[in-house]
């Protein structure tokens, strides 16, 4: 993955620094005063993180609601390494094996966290009539600008 990407420890560091420096300031505005600007815009990109990370939970469950009569095929999933796409998201290779006697679809929600496992994003790729015996690829995408140490796994995986 490029070494260019910002971590939150990056973002946390940068926003500790610059309320380091704030507080040095002299000047008319209150140092207190721009110290709590810095912590506010802090929680604010830290509320907005959050805030897409519920939305894409919700819509992968929103997908999976919409399944009916699907199996369990978690086994039947391989992904490959994540990497970083030209837009700097995060992709990885969904690989999935038809054990049916028939052609099948399959919907793969894969989870990205960081190297400490804390939950990062989640995303749902549809593999439409995978015919029996047959493997399908597609790719996965996060929602957004991940961790370098990212780490994707299977988190569902339905054969319908």
């Amino acid at each position: 993955m490029p070494g260019h990407r910002r971590t939150w420890s990056t973002l946390t560091a940068s926003a500790a620094a610059a309320v380091l420096v704030l507080t040095g300031c002299t000047g008319e505005d209150n140092p207190a005063d721009r110290v709590g600007d810095a912590a506010s815009a802090v929680e604010s990109a830290a509320s907005r993180a959050g805030d897409a990370v519920a939305s894409a939970t919700a819509e992968a469950d929103r997908r999976f609601a919409d399944i009916t009569g699907g199996l369990d095929v978690k086994g039947d999933v391989r992904l490959g390494s994540p990497a970083a796409d030209r837009d700097d998201r995060t992709t990885v290779e969904i690989t999935v094996r038809n054990t049916a006697d028939s052609a099948k679809s399959f919907a793969v929600q894969v989870d990205f966290t960081d190297g400490k496992g804390t939950f990062q994003d989640t995303t749902v790729v549809t593999i439409d009539g995978v015919p029996a015996g047959d493997e399908r690829s597609a790719t996965a995408r996060s929602n957004r600008t991940l961790p370098e140490d990212v780490r994707a796994e299977v988190a569902r995986a339905v054969r319908y």
